[in-house]
């Protein structure tokens, strides 16, 4: 059976075991002390290899090339596809709401039940919180978060990517510049280790089935009041919908610009969008995004360590399609008006916002803080608009960052047939080589 047969076998078993649990008094806590480890642990795994694999497949990249005028304008056409594609999310999001305006749905009964049960909500002052230090930095502060004063502390760090992928460059380009003989010893090195990170990928998705289980039945039995999920709907389907526009234009590219069956595309990704959805993080993903590119599309590593990574921290279009919608419904919901000038300081606003975003669970929402405030929104309302959108965050993250996720791996796959990189898939196994260590 496929691999992501086998994902959604688990997710499925998950969400009705998750559903089940919830009719004991025990069953969130049974879930919570003996199931949600096992998801626990896998995210780990995948984490702990994130860095050594972009550490290790960027400088095999980089150090393959032949001449480093290639990498110049692989980087400038990533950059300019990865704008464009979140302006498209920015513009579906904001037309979506402005012709549906599910802010008009919510009666102020609700919005009182949800600034209730969510205003002083850790989860909400923590995000409102983090987004005040963010603003406080200078213009130019993300770029010099780009660049580390400690690489070993850097590498100790998921969250600190963009870092890592600087390192990485600088370190590749300078192996280029010693000559090929001199720098044969330490390529041979990181071209061993990439290799090893890789079959580490392959062994760790054998526990994905289960994972996803643990994940998501755990999701369900933590969900919050049902009552409050359905006065959001309006508002849940509406994103949810804009969405799968996204997952469609992605597909157009595919089809146009590829030249490749779209559907074949998405089947060939499908476990890293699966994975994207149990575990709502793309950087947590990108092992196995980068697994499925290389291994079964055919993007040669040369792009996919370096397109992948970036795109993990600068390239959130679910989360831009998420901003628009959410900015908006929450200031049609408290009768916040907007005007064409404050829309389109929304579009730039979360331009800017996505560049340098954590690629974590819950980011997403910190950036719409600071979209909020660039309109105006009034800073003491804040806590209420978060409020409105909180009930429903964690499963539309989830949704989101498959967006994300495709988002990459679809620019990825347009860089790699721009520049002639898109080779024949060759699928590796994790017990390619078992035979050779049997007596």
């Amino acid at each position: 059976m496929a691999l992501h047969w086998k994902i959604v076998i688990g997710m499925v078993m998950g969400l009705l075991f998750g559903f089940s649990m919830t009719f004991f008094s025990w069953g969130n806590g049974f879930v919570t002390n003996w199931i949600l480890p096992i998801g626990t642990i896998f995210v780990r795994l995948l984490k702990l290899i994130a860095v050594p694999l972009i550490l290790a497949s960027l400088i095999k990249g980089i150090s393959d090339l032949k001449d480093i005028a290639k990498f110049k304008d692989m980087g400038l056409k990533t950059f300019g596809l990865y704008m464009m594609t979140t302006l498209v999310a920015i513009f579906i999001g904001l037309s979506l709401v402005n012709i549906f305006v599910p802010g008009d749905g919510i009666s102020p009964e609700t919005v009182e039940k949800l600034t209730a049960t969510y205003a002083n909500d850790s989860g909400v002052t923590s995000k409102i919180a983090s987004a005040s230090a963010q603003q406080q930095a200078g213009p130019l502060q993300f770029v010099i978060d780009m660049v580390p004063d400690n690489v070993f502390y850097a590498l100790s760090d998921n969250g600190l990517m963009l870092q890592v992928i600087f390192f990485a460059i600088f370190f590749a380009i300078s192996m280029l510049l010693i000559g090929e003989q001199r720098a044969k010893p330490i390529k041979q090195f990181f071209d061993t280790l990439n290799e090893v990170i890789l079959k580490m990928v392959d062994l760790i998705m054998l526990t994905a089935p289960y994972a996803v289980f643990a994940l998501l039945s755990s999701v369900v039995v933590s969900s919050n009041n049902p009552e409050l999920l359905i006065a959001l709907m309006k508002y849940s389907g509406l994103l949810v919908f804009g969405l799968f526009l996204m997952i469609l234009f992605y597909m157009m590219l595919i089809k146009v610009v590829v030249k490749m069956d779209p559907f074949w595309f998405i089947t060939k990704i499908s476990p890293a969008q699966l994975l994207a959805f149990s575990t709502s993080s793309s950087a947590a993903t990108l092992p196995v995004t980068m697994e499925r590119l290389e291994e079964h599309v055919g993007v040669d590593q040369e792009v996919s360590s370096f397109v992948l990574p970036v795109g993990a921290t600068i390239n959130m279009d679910g989360t831009s399609v998420y901003q628009a919608i959410a900015a908006v419904f929450i200031s049609q919901a408290l009768g916040f008006d907007l005007t064409l000038g404050n829309q389109l300081t929304i579009i730039l606003t979360a331009l800017l916002a996505s560049i340098g975003a954590a690629a974590v669970p819950g980011a997403g929402m910190v950036m719409l803080v600071i979209v909020l405030e660039s309109v105006g929104f009034p800073a003491d309302k804040l806590a209420i608009g978060l409020a409105l959108i909180f009930a429903v965050d964690r499963p539309l993250d989830m949704c989101r960052t498959v967006v994300n996720v495709t988002g990459d791996a679809t620019v990825a796959t347009i860089i790699a047939k721009k520049l002639n990189k898109l080779n024949t898939p060759k699928p590796k196994n994790w017990d390619d080589h078992l035979d050779g260590l049997k007596n």
